[in-house]
């Protein structure tokens, strides 16, 4: 226990360090929000990495799916380091980086708001970006406190409270340089942490022959006279196992807190860079963690009060019987993937709120003043205003998530299909074809982003008729006929409009 605190404690104290280092960074708008877009490729690569897995993957995903798909959960992993990190680098990147700086846009919603002339676009995306991103955090902050309440033995009420404040203390200090930063510092945790753990587990078992000889002989769920399907190379489900992977790896294209990463990078040849080591990064930590949800089988599974498996207490359950220092690197693989996930997911949703809604009509006007004049000064005021609204909104936002933390209605991973389906359906097909095709109409992104919202909604209110996680790889997938279907049949934008917006590609 002592070394679980110490290790822990000097952790916590080197990330609030970095949001004292970087709060001078912070004071305008673009410093807070963007790093003042002079992000290099490692921290840019590592941040997306680290805002992408989390205790949901770690906790929630690779247990429930581990224990649904065996071995072939692995195949989640694959497709987050191939579509997820690698497509996704190679799609958005470049065009991301130039048509944001071009239009000067900070986010999401302001992209849509520029790129398709339509301020009510901007408004609603705010909206639904802030709405469906606190699910998703309250996802994170249950992964994280089970872990801690296994670890430390301090119970999850109290767990959640303390991610909740740690989180905000060095996201508010430094904004996204120190979030970057820290990323950077956690997914190094990460990557050791996880070979580290896989290591042990897997001689826990007596090797991996071992152990894949133990999954192999479990009979399955649907009939339990066949055994070998938790072993086999796509598993007893491959249909609910594709679905997975799309869900997981499609969506971080339209997830605005992941997209986000590339407005920040400094340059086309770090993106270069940056999509090496951030698919290098996937491949390790997201294909390690879900094959280790793999071998979830191989110990008792914890029963809840209703009398079905606790899904996100399997892999806590793996991992209880692991030597103390081992237990001490996996509280900090977990906090380091978590903290990271969460000040991205504030600082986007408070960004979003702040500059998308409160002062999407105050901007300073355009047009040259002389330094030091009255212009300049209101300016700045307005700047350092409009960062402070930020800030009490990063703590309003934590609350928020954090009650819905405390009392959790379902599954993370039930959690995250509702966000992610919800956010990914409504903002994926037209950011991507908004970047490329000239004839996305202002129509279609409003199409879409009722499409994503809306199936989503009816179906959690109808009471999940369609599994979230099936829900959200359909809405993200049906989001491209929509858009294209739409935009052939509404009215387009001015040609002389698309060509001012699309000039940053010459």
């Amino acid at each position: 226990m002592f070394i679980k605190i110490i290790l822990t404690i000097i952790f916590l104290a080197v990330m609030i360090g970095v949001g004292l280092y970087t709060r001078k960074q912070a004071s305008s708008v673009e410093g807070f929000v963007l790093g003042g877009r002079a992000v290099g490729p490692w921290l840019t690569a590592f941040a997306f990495g680290t805002s992408y897995f989390s205790a949901v993957v770690f906790v929630g995903y690779a247990g429930q799916f581990g224990w649904k798909y065996g071995l072939s959960s692995a195949w989640i992993g694959i497709g987050n380091a191939i579509i997820g990190s690698l497509l996704a680098w190679i799609i958005l990147g470049r065009r991301t980086r130039l048509m944001t700086q071009h239009i000067e846009s900070r986010t999401m919603p302001d992209f849509f708001g520029t790129r398709f002339d339509d301020q009510g676009l901007r408004v609603a995306a705010s909206i639904i970006a802030f709405v469906f991103l606190i699910p998703y955090t309250a996802g994170v902050y249950s992964g994280i406190s089970r872990l801690f309440e296994m670890g430390f033995g301090i119970p999850y009420e109290y767990c959640v409270i303390i991610m909740a404040i740690l989180t905000a203390v060095y996201v508010i200090l430094g904004g996204y340089k120190a979030t970057a930063m820290n990323d950077f510092i956690q997914g190094i945790i990460m990557l050791f942490g996880i070979v580290a753990v896989i290591i042990a587990v897997l001689n826990a078992q007596g090797g991996l022959v071992t152990a894949v000889e133990k999954l192999a002989a479990l009979p399955s769920d649907a009939d339990p006279s066949v055994n070998g399907g938790f072993a086999s190379f796509f598993g007893p489900d491959p249909l609910g196992l594709l679905g997975v992977v799309i869900l997981t790896s499609l969506g971080t294209m339209g997830l605005p807190q992941m997209v986000g990463k590339f407005y920040s990078i400094t340059d086309e040849s770090a993106i270069k860079r940056g999509t090496v080591i951030s698919t290098v990064f996937a491949f390790i930590v997201a294909g390690g963690c879900y094959f280790l949800g793999g071998f979830g089988r191989l110990y008792d599974p914890v029963i809840a009060a209703n009398g079905k498996i606790a899904f996100d207490s399997i892999v806590p359950a793996m991992l209880v019987t692991l030597p103390d220092i081992l237990i001490a690197l996996v509280v900090l693989l977990v906090l380091s993937a978590s903290m990271s996930t969460l000040a991205s997911l504030v600082l986007t949703s408070s960004s979003t709120m702040t500059l998308d809604l409160i002062y999407r009509d105050k901007k300073a006007a355009p047009g040259e003043v002389e330094d030091g004049s009255i212009d300049d000064i209101v300016a700045e005021k307005i700047e350092r205003r409009k960062v402070v609204v930020m800030r009490v909104l990063i703590m309003f936002f934590i609350a928020i998530s954090l009650l819905i933390a405390l009392n959790p209605p379902t599954f993370i991973a039930q959690l995250m299909g509702i966000s992610w389906g919800a956010l990914a359906g409504a903002f994926l097909a037209p950011f991507m074809l908004g970047l490329y095709c000239r004839r996305v109409t202002t129509a279609a992104v409003w199409a879409c982003f009722i499409w994503g919202v809306g199936l989503t909604v009816v179906n959690m209110l109808a009471g999940n008729p369609i599994n979230p996680i099936n829900c959200g790889a359909i809405a993200m997938v049906g989001g491209f006929p929509v858009v294209w279907i739409v935009s052939l049949f509404s009215k387009k934008l001015p040609e002389k409009t698309v060509e001012s917006i699309f000039e940053c590609y010459l």
